[in-house]
């Protein structure tokens, strides 16, 4: 195997222990703060930056696998025909083991360039999904938090402490006394207002005679 598609072998077998590591389970605050340096740090932004660098050029070295397989497939088929017709039969069983391994060869370049990309792409949507699991469980939890504090709230208002409804009712009953003051001086302007009404419907009356004589 030469260096390169060590090096691929490699990343597969990288790929499928980081895919191990996402779907065991873990606990909930674990997880978080895992995923949440993966998704914020610079070093594995980069990291990702350059790993789909790599990805390319395996798309590249799976388009020439498949090619190879195509052209091996091609002389293989030939070598068959030549065999079957005779003719330098030892020459032909010899030429046909090569073609043979070349062809195991380019089939084992071919899974793994195809492998090592289509496990990129599930690790790629594990790691989406379990992000906006993880959102979800997030708002889950506030939203039960929310609740429950309103909930608290609701059996303080009716239960209430004793001080908070000694408090209450201080200022029920300040309020009440300023309502009382309130009416007894809508009360004073009132008799007020009807008692100048009338002086001032006398005064008129008085008026009147005056101005006939």
């Amino acid at each position: 195997m030469t260096l390169y598609y060590t090096l691929v072998f490699m990343l597969l077998v990288a790929e499928m222990a980081l895919f191990m590591l996402l779907i065991v389970p873990m606990p909930f605050t674990i997880r978080r703060k895992l995923f949440t340096f993966i998704s914020e740090s610079p070093l594995v932004a980069k990291a990702q930056h350059g790993l789909k660098i790599t990805f390319i050029f395996i798309l590249i070295l799976f388009i020439d696998s498949v090619n190879r397989v195509y052209r091996v497939q091609q002389e293989l088929a030939l070598a068959t025909e030549n065999n079957s017709a005779g003719g330098r039969a030892a020459v032909m069983g010899h030429e046909r083991l090569e073609v043979q391994a070349r062809k195991f060869y380019s089939q084992r370049n071919m899974y793994l360039c195809g492998f090592t990309l289509f496990l990129s792409l599930i690790l790629n949507r594990t790691y989406i999904m379990i992000l906006e699991v993880l959102r979800l469980e997030e708002k889950i939890k506030q939203y039960e938090g929310t609740e429950r504090n309103t909930k608290e709230a609701e059996k303080l208002a009716v239960a209430g402490e004793p001080g908070e409804i000694a408090r209450l009712k201080r200022e029920l009953a300040r309020q009440q006394q300023d309502n009382d003051t309130l009416k007894e001086q809508a009360a004073g302007l009132s008799r007020e207002y009807h008692d100048l009404a009338e002086k001032y419907a006398q005064t008129q009356q008085d008026d009147v005679p005056k101005k006939l004589k």
